[in-house]
């Protein structure tokens, strides 16, 4: 009875004035392919750390002080292992001035040998003498490149921007989330017109300095990193992910073909997909968003899903057919029996979706609205335009034979799976998957927070980007993986000598911290100062407890070089480490807090935190603090919704049940490929969740009508095969193999997303087939109230 209500909704509301509703779909694609002619990479430094973390609102409150998170660094290589020759000093002042003339560059914190604020001090007849490293008089004659030698062992900064050999050099900046150029019209209500940095554009500037260099002075080797030029590269690599997805649609095509023997069947739910994704980018658009290099792949994870649910469609046609209805009929039929389930599925898979809007970093914010609009606009295009458009194709007597003989063909195997929904097989299969999700859990609790390699996760191990920040780590001192702890006191704290002891004794234990490549602070350029004062005396080289000749010693440090503030009332540590992998990251800030709790002076508060490795921390925390909530809050969802829709506790327990033991395996498989939860792999989780809820909604609503009518669970679940088991098996199989080709991605996160999606798609699709129908025949309880419900 409901099922022909059904029916004659769906005819006469959308099948009786099907030409209107595809000219309204095509009139609003158009507008939608306008939208995406206007679509743009929207890469932004901020989104992608929780700006409200306790870490980040001292970043943003000392930003402008001491520098953000957001650094290049530009090394320069003299292929001879000596850089103390005329023509590589005339390279890196051109790298110097092209680097500082880079938009969206804060130039006053631009630092290599030919900046005034790159410094020397030393003690003379005088006292303290010094000047800028490179003079400027400089003319790169042997006598000058020896004085410039001389000056940067007196600037102490071999290791930091000089290498720890002499054989490179390095040019340090700082980027703005935004700038004001100076070739537009000043306007805005300060007078100012602020321009967002586009990092992509910085990236391909920093690469155009690397080819003009490398060009113009063959002994020259140019290195670059930095979160700009990772962007950059990442984006670079978006074209690969085009091909990617290009071969994945054509596996998707020929395999889709080879299940339906139809060019018109597999051309149309391809079609619809494809429709679905250019909707998602178009109103993307049109709500103000661009697209993050990050999030390339979601509008190919909507294809995927949408090819999905258009099979089950073309697969309830082709049976209505093979069944004696006519096409138009056939498609009406199957919109009826399929808008409700396939409705359901992809309200739970937005409504999961929308859940990652709790995690504050706004990129996976961004990811949430992306993946919620794409699998929205699904439920029209892929269960009301497809059926629609099926609805005008006919097929012929030889292809209805052929969909007969191959439904024919597979009952043999439908009775074979069907086993799974009788015992003792049932049973077998609960106790192995009650096993496999507690090995998984068990597993599960091995994954760790963070980046687990060194360099970009985002890009291979052996990419360009990579290679030169294993080149600036092995020479240098120094690196983009520094994390500042502020030590912030009174007003002139760094005249008082137990300020400065303190501090210098949290630098000594952060510099014997496992992972820990160096570190400077203000304490530390006083004890070398007073040992100047003291002809070198290695003796004297300590902190000065006299209050006067601690002042003297800290009088030539100025607040450019990032180690104090104007009224000495903060003094930065920096911390540099060997790499940001998650356990060295948690055992420094581990030690930071351990330090502050029991040994910190009670007039020093250390802050935590600023620096590349400060935005880490941060992120690591958040990304951990929001896993379970967010997993609840998905896993509440998808609860609620199947409850609503089947009205059955115990019917949703056996849909849930399936997701969470894949989930557990899913952890336990990031576990055992050393894949960190990171901003990057957390929301494929919750896409999992949402992806594995579609199979168990289609087969558990086939088989509560069928064991409403009286049916046993098998005979239940062997029909339900025949109707919907083929399309599950069938798209968990296409899926899987079509992400599949992602593992030969440029991109590392592209392709930690193929092995989890790979996954996903399989284990999802068989414990759908497999421990759905075992968990309803162990529910006895279950079946009765079904078919109590019938009578």
């Amino acid at each position: 009875m409901t099922k022909n209500k059904l029916e004659s909704i769906v005819s006469k509301v959308f099948f009786s004035k099907r030409a209107l509703w595809i000219a309204l779909f095509a009139v609003f694609t158009a507008v939608m392919v306008y939208f995406v002619t206007q679509l743009r990479v929207d890469a932004s430094f901020e989104k992608n750390i929780p700006l409200k973390h306790e870490y980040m609102q001292t970043y943003i409150e000392y930003q402008d002080q001491f520098g953000g998170a957001n650094r290049v660094l530009v090394a320069l290589e003299d292929t001879s292992g000596n850089i103390f020759n005329a023509t590589f000093f005339e390279a890196l002042k051109e790298t110097t001035n092209r680097v500082a003339g880079i938009a969206g560059v804060n130039q006053p914190q631009v630092e290599s040998l030919f900046t005034p604020n790159t410094r020397y001090i030393e003690a003379s007849e005088q006292g303290l003498e010094g000047g800028p490293v490179i003079p400027a008089r400089f003319d790169g004659s042997d006598r000058a490149l020896k004085q410039v030698e001389e000056n940067i062992l007196k600037a102490g900064i071999v290791g930091r921007l000089v290498s720890n050999e002499f054989e490179s050099a390095m040019v340090s900046a700082q980027l703005l989330s935004e700038y004001n150029p100076t070739d537009v019209e000043v306007t805005g209500e300060n007078g100012e017109q602020m321009v967002q940095t586009d990092f992509v554009r910085v990236a391909h500037d920093l690469e155009q300095i690397r080819t003009d260099i490398e060009e113009k002075y063959p002994n020259v080797e140019v290195h670059i990193i930095g979160f700009s030029k990772m962007i950059g590269d990442v984006s670079d690599a978006a074209g690969g992910v085009i091909v990617f997805f290009l071969i994945a649609l054509a596996i998707t095509a020929l395999l889709v073909y080879w299940y339906s023997r139809s060019i018109k069947l597999t051309a149309l739910p391809i079609f619809t997909s494809i429709i679905a994704v250019v909707w998602q980018l178009g109103l993307l658009t049109a709500l103000g968003y661009g697209i993050d290099p990050m999030s390339i792949l979601v509008p190919f994870l909507i294809f995927a899903i949408g090819v999905s649910h258009g099979v089950q469609m073309i697969n309830g046609v082709q049976h209505n057919v093979a069944h004696g209805m006519k096409t138009y009929n056939a498609a009406i039929a199957a919109c009826a029996a399929l808008i409700v389930p396939g409705g359901i599925a992809l309200l739970s898979d937005t409504v999961g979706f929308l859940t990652l809007q709790l995690i504050e970093i706004d990129i996976i914010r961004e990811l949430a609205v992306t993946a919620s609009i794409g699998v929205a606009v699904l439920i029209l295009t892929n269960l009301l335009l497809l059926p629609l458009l099926l609805s005008y194709t006919h097929f012929s007597d030889k292809f209805v034979q052929g969909v007969r003989d191959r439904e024919h063909a597979r009952e043999k195997w439908w009775k074979k799976i069907a086993g799974f929904a009788r015992k003792p097989a049932s049973t077998i299969i609960i106790v192995v998957s009650l096993l496999l999700g507690i090995i998984g859990y068990w597993q599960s609790l091995n994954m760790k927070v963070g980046d687990l390699q060194a360099g970009a996760p985002a890009l291979r191990q052996d990419s360009t980007y990579n290679l030169d920040n294993k080149y600036i780590t092995d020479t240098y001192a120094i690196g983009t993986d520094v994390i500042y702890v502020l030590a912030k006191t009174k007003s002139d704290g760094c005249t008082y000598y137990d300020i400065m002891n303190n501090i210098d004794q949290f630098q000594w234990e952060m510099n014997n911290v496992k992972g820990v490549q160096s570190t400077i602070s203000l304490p530390q350029v006083a004890k070398v100062v007073n040992g100047m004062l003291s002809e070198g005396n290695l003796k004297w080289k300590m902190l000065p407890k006299d209050e006067a000749v601690l002042v003297q010693s800290i009088s030539r440090v100025e607040t450019s070089t990032g180690l104090l503030n104007s009224d000495c009332s903060v003094m930065p540590v920096m911390i540099f480490l060997d790499d940001h992998k998650a356990e060295t990251i948690e055992r420094l800030v581990s030690a930071v807090k351990d330090f502050r709790a029991n040994k910190a002076h009670e007039e020093v508060e250390y802050l935590l935190a600023t620096g590349p490795v400060g935005v880490m921390a941060a992120t690591n925390e958040a990304v951990s603090e929001a896993q379970i909530p967010m997993m609840l809050w998905v896993y509440l969802a998808v609860t609620l919704l199947c409850l609503i829709s089947f009205r059955s506790v115990r019917g949703t327990i056996c849909v849930i049940l399936p997701l969470v033991v894949v989930s557990f395996l899913a952890q336990a498989l990031m576990s055992w490929l050393h894949i960190g939860l990171t901003v990057a792999t957390l929301p494929v989780i919750a896409l999992g969740v949402g992806i594995g809820v579609d199979y168990g909604i289609y087969i558990f609503s086939r088989m509560v009508g069928f064991i409403r009518s009286g049916m046993s669970v098998a005979d239940a679940y062997y029909e339900t095969l025949k109707l919907t088991g083929n399309a599950v098996l069938f798209t968990g199989l296409t899926l899987a193999i079509g992400v599949s080709t992602w593992l030969m991605s440029a991109l590392q996160f592209q392709a930690d997303m193929g092995i989890m999606l790979t996954f996903m798609f399989l284990v999802n699709m068989l414990g759908a087939i497999i421990l759905l129908p075992s968990s309803i025949v162990a529910d006895k309880k279950l079946v009765f109230a079904l078919t109590a419900r019938t009578s």
